[in-house]
């Protein structure tokens, strides 16, 4: 298997071992709407990679797209995280989402393209940065529906 695959298994399974610190009560308050804004980034990468807005060059199929573990690891579990350690603050939700969005899209983005995983094609950084913003409101907001369906 080639060393990169390796590297994107790694990045898809590691971020699952931190669920027994997350807490079961955590996970099942928070797993729904994390799986949803996760659909909702899945259909953004389809029609990313569609526009060419940006590009992930190391796949783990070749039918896959080669987001596809950043989506289903560390975005679905950083979800978590952060909902664990600031939801109900939603200032300190945004703050929070906006640092880790903007340590992604400004310093992991350009380690991606100088090592070949990925780059940015017709998406500026401040754009792709609007479109994590508008995924933590409506992250934010899916939870906030949630949990007023499940308390009536």
């Amino acid at each position: 298997m080639k060393r990169y695959k390796l590297c994107l298994i790694g990045m898809l399974i590691v971020p699952w071992f931190s669920l027994p610190l997350l807490g079961k009560q955590t996970f099942k308050k928070f797993f729904l709407s994390s799986l949803g804004i996760n659909l909702l980034a899945l259909g953004e990468s389809f029609i990313a990679h569609e526009k060419k807005l940006f590009w992930f060059y190391k796949r783990l199929h070749p039918k896959l797209l080669g987001d596809i573990p950043l989506i289903f690891g560390p975005f679905i579990v950083g979800s978590l995280w952060i909902f664990k350690f600031t939801y109900g603050h939603f200032f300190r939700y945004m703050v929070t989402n906006i640092t880790v969005d903007s340590f992604f899209v400004y310093i992991v983005m350009d380690w991606f393209k100088k090592i070949g995983y990925g780059s940015l094609i017709r998406l500026k950084k401040y754009q792709f940065s609007f479109i994590f913003f508008i995924k933590a409101v409506v992250l934010y907001g899916l939870q906030k529906t949630i949990e007023k369906k499940q308390n009536h």
